[in-house]
C-alpha cells in the first residue's frame, strides 16, 4: 500500500492511496520457499511441498532468512530431519546470498514501483515533490526494497519510525483523535472509489472524483429525458469505468411530482455531501416545485481493499473498451436531443417556416435517426453535426422575419402607427419563437450533457 500525505499545522491530509493487495511480505516468503523446495527436490527427489508439517518447517525457515539477509551478505537453511523415505530420515542444508535472493524477488520488488507511480500521478505530483519517504512493514527491510524504492523517489527512506510499528502508532493516534484524547491532529482521508450517477444512455456521470479529500460537497444540475416526465430516478454508482452496467450500485431513490414541462426543462439539482466518516447524503431537488428526496449511503462499507483495487484495475483494463461505448452514448444523446429540438421547431413554427428549409430540416432529422440505428459514433455525430447546420436557418429566418416586421413598422410613420400594430404584433410572436428556440437547444444539450 502507498499513500501521499500533506502533513501541516496537526492536520493529516491523504492525497492519495494505491497498493497491489497481492502483494507483500509473504509473497517474499513463498518465493523463498519455492526455491529451497526446488533444491530439496533436485537433490533428494522429494517434494516437500506435499508434506503439511515439513511445509510448515520451510515456511518458518524461509522468514528466518528472510529477515537474516536484510542485514548479512548471506545465510544458512539448516533443517535437519525434514523429511524421511524408505532410506532414512532426510536433512536440508542449503546456503543462500544476499545475491540470490535478490534474483529471486526482482519480480516482486518491481512491482511494488507501480503503486507509487499510480499514488503520484492521482496526487497530480511528482517524486520531486516529495520530502519524506516512510517504509511501512518489515518487508521494506528488504535492501533491494529499500534502493528500489530510493531510486524512484530519489529520497533516502526516512529511518526514524520502525516499520513494523508505523500502522500500529498510526491506529492509536487516530484512536486518540477519535476519543478526544488527542485534540491537536487531525486525519483528512480521501474516498476511495469514485461516485457518480447513472444518467441518459447508461452513462455513469462522476461528481466525486476517486482520491477526493473528504469532507466534501458536490452539486450538478440535471434534467428530465421525457416530455412530461413525472419522476426522477437516481442511481448511485460506485466506480471507475465509464458506463452505469459496469459499476456498484450503491444505492438508488425516486424524486416524484414533477411538474408536467417539456424535456429539458426541468432543473433537477443532485447534491453528493460525503462528511468525514465517509458517509454519503444524496438529495436531489426539483428548482422549480421545491421537491426534494435524499439518501444515506456509506460509501466505505462492503468494499474490501481487494475489491476496490479489482475496480480500479478493471478500469485500466476495459479504458479503451469502455472510451468506446461512452463516445456512442454521448454521440447518441447529442443526436437524440437534437432530434427532439428540431421536431419541436418544425411543429411549432410550422406556418412561418419556408417549405424548403422545413424539408431540408426534416431530411436531416431522418438522417440521424437512421445513423442512429448504428453503433458508429463519428457516423452518427456526422449527421448530427448537419442537422445543427440546417437547424440554424431556422433561428435565421425567424430573425429575419422579425426584424423585417420591426423595419415595416417603423417606416409607416405616426399616421400609419395604429395600422402598423397588427403587424407589429404579430412579429412578436414569431420573435419570441425564434428566442425559444435557441435558448431551448442550449438549455436541452447543456442539461443532458450534465
Amino acid at each position: 500500500d502507498v499513500s501521499i500525505l500533506e502533513i501541516g499545522d496537526g492536520v493529516f491530509e491523504v492525497k492519495s492511496t494505491n497498493g497491489d493487495t497481492f502483494l507483500g511480505g509473504e509473497d517474499f516468503d513463498y518465493t523463498i520457499i519455492s526455491y529451497l523446495a526446488d533444491e530439496f527436490k533436485k537433490e533428494q527427489g522429494i517434494d516437500l511441498r506435499e508434506d503439511r508439517l515439513a511445509l510448515q518447517r520451510l515456511k518458518e525457515a524461509a522468514e528466518k532468512a528472510k529477515i537474516e539477509l536484510s542485514s548479512t551478505a548471506s545465510t544458512e537453511v539448516n533443517l535437519p530431519f525434514i523429511t524421511a523415505d524408505a532410506s532414512g530420515p532426510k536433512h536440508m542444508n542449503v546456503k543462500l546470498s544476499r545475491a540470490k535472493l535478490e534474483s529471486l524477488v526482482d519480480d516482486l520488488v518491481k512491482r511494488t514501483i507501480d503503486p507509487c507511480k499510480k499514488a503520484l500521478k492521482d496526487a497530480g505530483l511528482s517524486a520531486s515533490d516529495i520530502d519524506e519517504v516512510i517504509l511501512v512493514g518489515g518487508s521494506t527491510r528488504i535492501p533491494a526494497v529499500v534502493e528500489a524504492v530510493k531510486a524512484e523517489t530519489g529520497k533516502e527512506p526516512n529511518k526514524s519510525v520502525n516499520p513494523d510499528e508505523v500502522v500500529a502508532t498510526g491506529a492509536a493516534i487516530q484512536g486518540g483523535v477519535l476519543s478526544g484524547d488527542v485534540k491537536d491532529v487531525l486525519l483528512l482521508d480521501v474516498i476511495p472509489l469514485t461516485l457518480g450517477i447513472e444518467t441518459m444512455g447508461g452513462v455513469c456521470t462522476p461528481l466525486v472524483q476517486r482520491n477526493t479529500t473528504i469532507p466534501t460537497k458536490k452539486t450538478q444540475v440535471f434534467s428530465t429525458a421525457a416530455d412530461n416526465q413525472p419522476t426522477v430516478t437516481i442511481v448511485i454508482l460506485q466506480g471507475e469505468r465509464k458506463m452505469a452496467s459496469d459499476n456498484k450500485e450503491v444505492g438508488r431513490f425516486d424524486l416524484t411530482d414533477i411538474p408536467p414541462a417539456p424535456r429539458g426543462l426541468p432543473q433537477i439539482e443532485v447534491s453528493f455531501d460525503i462528511n468525514a466518516d465517509g458517509i454519503l447524503n444524496v438529495s436531489a431537488k426539483d428548482k422549480g416545485s421545491g421537491k426534494e428526496q435524499k439518501i444515506r449511503v456509506e460509501v466505505k462499507s462492503g468494499l474490501d481493499e481487494s475489491e476496490i483495487e479489482r475496480m480500479v484495475k478493471d478500469a485500466e483494463l476495459h479504458a479503451e473498451e469502455d472510451k468506446k461505448k461512452h463516445e456512442v452514448a454521448e454521440a447518441r444523446n447529442k443526436a437524440d436531443s437534437l432530434v427532439f429540438q428540431a421536431e419541436k421547431a418544425l411543429k411549432d413554427n410550422k406556418d412561418k417556416i419556408p417549405a424548403d428549409i422545413s424539408s431540408e430540416v426534416q431530411s436531416k432529422v431522418d438522417k440521424v435517426k437512421e445513423a442512429l440505428k448504428s453503433e458508429d459514433p463519428a457516423k452518427i455525430s456526422s449527421a448530427t453535426d448537419a442537422l445543427n447546420t440546417h437547424l440554424q436557418k431556422i433561428g435565421e429566418h425567424m430573425s429575419k422575419a422579425a426584424s423585417a416586421a420591426g423595419g415595416k413598422s417603423a417606416a409607416n410613420g405616426p399616421e400609419q402607427q395604429q395600422a402598423a400594430q397588427p403587424s407589429q404584433g404579430e412579429s412578436g410572436p414569431n420573435t419570441a419563437a425564434a428566442e425559444d428556440i435557441e435558448d431551448a437547444e442550449v438549455e436541452v444539450l447543456d442539461e443532458e450533457v450534465k
